[in-house]
């Protein structure tokens, strides 16, 4: 599979806090969700990622060519949608996007009246009018208009209503099925990951702990029932176990490793846990 985004090395260094060193490699036309808690540095890689902020140190590839982050030219392909987009205030937000448009020589005007009907942006109105979740949708507006082939999304989503939010998921998973897009997102909404993403990675501190595909942690981990006189002991891969009388229920994170650990346990039976649930219980890990 080709790689749209290569990342090696990415350090940002602020007063009390490191970012990195980050490697990722995003494959095209793929969807990598970028999970951690609050200052885990998620924004500050997504903004270094897109050239908003000076690295210090690191380097990039965009399709298997070297990134000048010196240059502009590279932008043309990446773009970068945050949930606090800056505009001109006194502006219209069809003025602002007008602006815009003249640094993108690939900018489909249809396409951005398109999504301001289907977000339900009034372009009419002066940015200083427009409730958060408007400015976060002439954000994604003024991101996708620009038809780039790799999409950085810092809390898509978020101040979003239900039915933008919907239509917001909608118009991605519609970027997703070309096939001709790459996607990276960072989120807290983590039932969003469940619909849009292929593979994972998690940040605490700074650092990268994990990168798993979806499929990988669907594999892995595991809810288990099983009966037994008392609760079996078993290995560091079982995050949590309770027991009420005979009856024992668990989940882990080797769910192959656990079942032959319970070979002398009756009634086993093993289920599923959402990607969202699973996510959760990774911060919980790794924090």
């Amino acid at each position: 599979m080709d790689i749209a985004l290569t990342v090696n090395g990415l350090e940002k260094r602020y007063k009390g806090f490191q970012l990195g060193p980050l490697d990722l490699e995003l494959p095209s036309g793929t969807v990598t969700g970028l999970i951690g808690a609050n200052g885990a540095g998620k924004t500050t890689a997504l903004h270094c990622m897109a050239g908003l902020e000076p690295k210090d140190g690191g380097s990039g590839a965009l399709f298997g060519q070297d990134i000048d982050y010196g240059a502009g030219a590279w932008k043309h392909e990446v773009a970068l949608a945050g949930d606090q987009p800056f505009f001109y205030e006194s502006w219209t937000g069809q003025k602002n996007l007008d602006f815009i448009a003249s640094f993108f020589p690939k900018w489909s005007p249809s396409r951005a009246t398109e999504l301001a009907t289907r977000f339900r942006c009034p372009l009419d109105k002066k940015v200083k009018t427009l409730s958060k979740g408007n400015r976060v949708t002439l954000g994604l507006i003024a991101a996708l208009a620009r038809e780039p082939r790799v999409l950085l999304l810092d809390e898509p989503t978020a101040g979003l209503d239900p039915l933008v939010r919907s239509e917001t998921l909608n118009a991605l998973w519609e970027l997703i099925e070309s096939g001709e897009h790459t996607i990276f997102y960072s989120t807290h909404n983590l039932s969003d990951i469940g619909r849009l993403a292929d593979q994972l990675i998690f940040l605490n501190e700074g650092h990268q702990v994990l990168q798993a595909t979806v499929s990988e942690l669907d594999a892995q981990w595991g809810k288990i029932s099983y009966r037994a006189a008392t609760a079996l002991v078993l290995g560091g891969e079982v995050v949590s176990q309770r027991s009420e009388g005979q009856q024992h229920q668990l989940v882990t994170s080797q769910r192959e490793t656990t079942l032959n650990c319970l070979q002398s346990a009756e009634d086993v039976q093993c289920s599923a846990l959402p990607i969202e649930e699973i996510a959760v219980l990774i911060l919980k890990q790794v924090r």
